[in-house]
């Protein structure tokens, strides 16, 4: 702790005496004047001067405070004159609340100018112009001016330190916010809480979530920010489970969740595996009374959807939206595009259009993708004109949806020249036309452009590469599917093939005549083959007439897919082909024994 200098003992003596003397005038002064309303009246301070009430910094403190927490510039330039009048100019406790008030008002540069005026300063001083450029958006000059601070030789706080962090969060600087750490290390701040949730927050906007859990595995007092920005960066970097063992952890030491943490975990849940997590992180929102958060409640409707929950239990949650606004609409239409309801996501989004709510470039994105999914090409070209007469029309992700939803339509021609007309295409641009062309067979055109967006120097992700399986096998081109398969599985950067990529080798294979080598292919594959591997090959050798191994590949289904009845019909029929009666019997009566019974087809004729 900095000990307090004689010249600081005296200010605070002369303070405080004032706020003895004051006291009673003061109550009244701050209920009726700054209080009562957000618009202070500078009226009363000629008659507080005039009064004799102004002549201690305590009451000049507080007006100043008042100023920078309403963001009153206004009032407190027209204070700050009264204060230059009344000789409290050079008052470096005055002083530093008015630099703290020019950098809460966004005037920095005044802040600035009066910092270098001043003839005294102290650490708090340091800090408040710190903070003013980090509210100003100067991560930058906030760095460089605790770098000026440690060469005056002034002790910093925690916060201090707490602010260089944010600036090196801002800046994703972190080699400089390593070093940061090992100065907080050298000074004694390394177990304070606040500077500790600081720098799990700085590492993990560095993307270094290894570090970040190392920082607070090490805290010997943590509050709930602390365990709540740990939850927020496995939310982030997608580590759900991660973040649900540390969300029940800290519940087991008493600590209570707030809404911040409820969302930070509910945004972590992104697919059906978590629905179940999703509904108990629901039942401690609901016995902690947040079910009515606004916030929340747009939260628990994106995590449910993203979950594949139910069409009943969104519909359910639907009804508990209490404020209806932009983002209560966002996230009801998202939400019904992410459950494949597209017609009920446009029939929101008129909705939302006729209660006179202003559509954004999310609200674009998610209609576009519902509209796709529903293939309804006369209203995704109606969301087109009304993209085009909003000035969305030109973003990069709604340009991307667009080619996702007329290549989804159909509408390649459509597709192909929104995408030639994008003055920027990332990758999410590319993989929404590949997509689109080898969904509608057009293989060799595919190839054509994955060269070409390898030459323009974008990397493709596992996406890319399964847009191109699916090109191949529809094409039947085997050379070219193995070797983009070699490509893909050697590249390091990448994760490994996923079980859709190892489906389509396995087509590629069956479609081209090569049955034993697919079965080869699948003996060998370094993950379980699922369902979709051998319904490729049970495709295959359906087409190529061979029984043998077909039969081998429905009784994989068969145990990979105990409840699902087409399975067991088409194993009896692949055994009833062979003039296996007795087995292909055997496995109807099995089907029946398990209640299973098989949907009566239908047709729109």
């Amino acid at each position: 702790m900095i000990s307090r200098s004689p010249l600081n003992n005296l200010c605070f003596n002369i303070g405080r005496q004032a706020i003895l003397s004051n006291q009673i005038f003061y109550h009244s002064f701050k209920e009726k004047y700054i209080e009562s309303s957000n618009n202070i009246n500078l009226d009363f301070l000629p008659q507080l001067h005039q009064n004799g009430h102004l002549h201690d910094q305590f009451s000049l403190n507080q007006i100043i405070s008042t100023c920078a927490k309403l963001g009153s510039l206004s009032v407190g330039i027209q204070t700050h004159c009264q204060i230059i009048k009344m000789g409290f100019d050079s008052n470096v406790f005055i002083n530093t609340a008015l630099v703290d008030m020019y950098g809460k008002c966004d005037v920095v540069i005044e802040a600035e100018q009066l910092f270098d005026e001043m003839p005294e300063r102290n650490v708090v001083t340091w800090n408040a112009l710190i903070s003013g450029y980090l509210d100003t958006h100067y991560p930058e000059n906030a760095i460089l001016l605790f770098l000026e601070m440690l060469r005056e030789s002034i002790r910093p706080t925690p916060s201090s330190v707490s602010a260089a962090l944010v600036g090196c969060a801002q800046l994703e600087a972190c080699e400089l916010g390593a070093q940061l750490h090992g100065l907080i290390w050298k000074i004694g701040f390394a177990l304070n809480v606040v500077v500790g949730t600081v720098l799990i927050d700085m590492y993990l906007k560095c993307f270094d979530l290894e570090i970040s859990r190392r920082v607070f595995d090490q805290m010997t007092e943590r509050n709930i920010i602390t365990w709540t920005s740990m939850i927020t960066g496995y939310g982030r970097n997608r580590c759900p489970f991660q973040a649900m063992i540390l969300f029940k952890e800290m519940l087991k030491l008493g600590i209570k969740a707030n809404c911040v943490t409820y969302t930070s975990l509910l945004s972590s849940f992104t697919c059906s595996d978590y629905l179940v997590h999703c509904e108990q992180v629901h039942c401690h929102v609901i016995q902690q009374c947040f079910h009515t958060n606004h916030y929340l409640v747009v939260s628990l409707l994106s995590a449910y959807s993203e979950c594949s929950c139910s069409l009943e239990d969104f519909r359910k949650l639907c009804s508990d939206v209490v404020k209806w606004d932009e983002i209560s609409w966002n996230a009801v239409i998202s939400g019904f595009s992410n459950l494949g309801v597209g017609g009920e996501a446009f029939s929101c989004f008129s909705r939302m259009r006729r209660a006179g709510f202003t559509v954004d470039q999310y609200t674009f994105a998610s209609i576009l993708k519902a509209i796709g999914n529903i293939s309804g090409l006369e209203e995704g070209m109606l969301t087109h004109c009304l993209a085009l007469k909003t000035g969305y029309a030109s973003e990069v992700a709604i340009q991307n949806g667009l080619v996702s939803m007329y290549t989804r339509c159909g509408r390649l021609e459509n597709a192909e020249k929104i995408f030639s007309s994008m003055e920027e295409r990332d990758l999410i641009s590319w993989n929404s036309l590949l997509t689109g062309c080898a969904h509608h067979g057009y293989g060799r055109d595919v190839i054509v452009m994955f060269e070409e967006m390898r030459r323009c120097g974008i990397k493709p992700d596992l996406t890319t590469f399964l847009a191109v399986f699916s090109a191949c096998r529809h094409a039947g081109l085997l050379d070219e599917g193995l070797k983009y398969f070699d490509l893909m599985k050697n590249d390091n950067s990448l994760p490994p093939p996923k079980l859709e990529h190892y489906a389509c080798i396995v087509d590629i294979y069956g479609r081209a005549g090569h049955l034993h080598e697919a079965e080869d292919f699948i003996n060998n594959m370094p993950i379980e083959p699922g369902p979709s591997v051998y319904k490729s090959l049970l495709n295959a050798c359906q087409l190529h007439g061979n029984k043998g191994l077909a039969v081998i590949s429905a009784k994989k289904l068969v145990e990979l897919c105990p409840n699902d009845p087409a399975t067991y019909v088409l194993l009896a029929n692949m055994l009833a082909s062979e003039g296996n009666w007795n087995d292909a019997e055997g496995q109807r009566k099995l089907m029946l024994d398990r209640g299973l019974s098989k949907k009566p087809g239908y047709s729109w004729l």
